[in-house]
């Protein structure tokens, strides 16, 4: 394969013709990896000093066959861009038949003298059954290189039945009650669900979106800055724009009290962030109440998976999901 190693943020302009339509083939295909994302985490939330680098691998019709997007950090750290707040899924931008091919294109620009100097690769957040953890070993020993694998974190999957009613019958009887009980008190409040749609004003959406998120914990509050402020906006508009933006909040007496930012990706619900405003209709639980109808709303659209992403809080397996792994490939040079 052909390589090219491209500096700084023009990768996004010049790759963008080429970009959607190989990361929508990848062996990892998410909304982490779509063009708008990546280019809006580099624009918000890349660490101050991190240098981007974005190596190409082409076959020799010319064709785009891996993108392996990056930085460089002050401490000669290189990450996938992305890597390790606000992104869930991580990975070479290519597809599973050109995994092999395309990882071994990328280290030799990675080893070579036109690459920065590095001091070790630290690749964040890849799938359990991503091709990239079989390829790396042999590439480090190939390269006199240290590997070392760890679980990073869990990512908790619902595998969506066909039906909601067999989707409450698969949790255990305890908290199926509870889901009734609650969407029928909701119901008796007169709780609407609404989606946020491209004539809606997405703007102040987001804006009451965050507000939610702000509300919900002091943690949320101290981590929303100004970088993750804006990068919520970006990645509303983008998602909004290719259909894939499921923006929902629960509404009652005209107050929005909960949200969920989720993408509608690949036949797939992706559980971003929540908001929810503790002390508005406390009784009603509607983080529950949105949670279950989000759920409701993916099986009736014929999604085969709700995915709450990073993080192992209860509340994800109490409406029935499953631990997926996610894992942190690190790579040091010999001393």
């Amino acid at each position: 394969m052909q390589t090219k190693l491209i500096r700084g943020e023009s990768a996004f302009s010049e790759l963008a013709a080429e970009w959607d339509e190989l990361a929508s083939q990848s062996m990892t295909n998410t909304p982490f990896q779509t063009l708008s994302y990546q280019h809006s985490w580099h624009r918000h939330l890349q660490p101050e000093g991190a240098v981007l680098t974005t190596i190409t691998a082409r076959r020799d019709s010319g064709e785009l066959a891996a993108i392996a997007c990056l930085n460089i950090q002050a401490d000669g750290v290189v990450h996938f861009n992305g890597c390790v707040e606000e992104t869930d899924y991580l990975d070479l931008i290519c597809r599973v038949e050109d995994a092999e091919e395309a990882w071994t294109a990328v280290f030799n620009v990675l080893c070579g003298p036109d690459y920065p100097a590095w001091t070790s690769l630290d690749f964040c957040n890849v799938p359990a059954d991503s091709p990239t953890r079989a390829i790396w070993p042999r590439l480090a020993q190939q390269h006199n290189l240290s590997l070392a694998e760890s679980v990073h974190e869990v990512c908790p999957i619902i595998e969506l039945p066909a039906t909601f009613d067999a989707y409450l019958n698969s949790l255990d009887s305890k908290q199926r009650r509870e889901v009734r009980r609650k969407l029928r008190r909701a119901d008796a409040a007169e709780v609407q669900v609404t989606a946020v749609s491209p004539d809606d004003d997405s703007q102040q959406a987001v804006n009451d979106f965050l507000e939610l998120l702000q509300k919900s914990t002091l943690e949320k509050r101290d981590w929303l800055n100004d970088g993750r402020r804006a990068h919520f906006h970006e990645s509303a508009q983008a998602a909004l724009a290719d259909g894939s933006l499921q923006l929902l909040f629960a509404e009652i007496e005209g107050r929005k009290a909960a949200a969920l930012f989720n993408f509608d990706y690949d036949g797939r619900i992706w559980v971003y962030n929540s908001g929810l405003d503790p002390t508005a209709f406390g009784p009603l639980s509607l983080g529950v109440v949105l949670t279950a109808k989000a759920i409701e709303k993916a099986i009736a659209d014929g999604r085969t998976q709700f995915d709450f992403l990073r993080g192992n809080e209860t509340y994800k397996y109490r409406f029935g999901a499953k631990d997926t792994e996610i894992f942190r490939l690190h790579i040091t040079r010999p001393a």
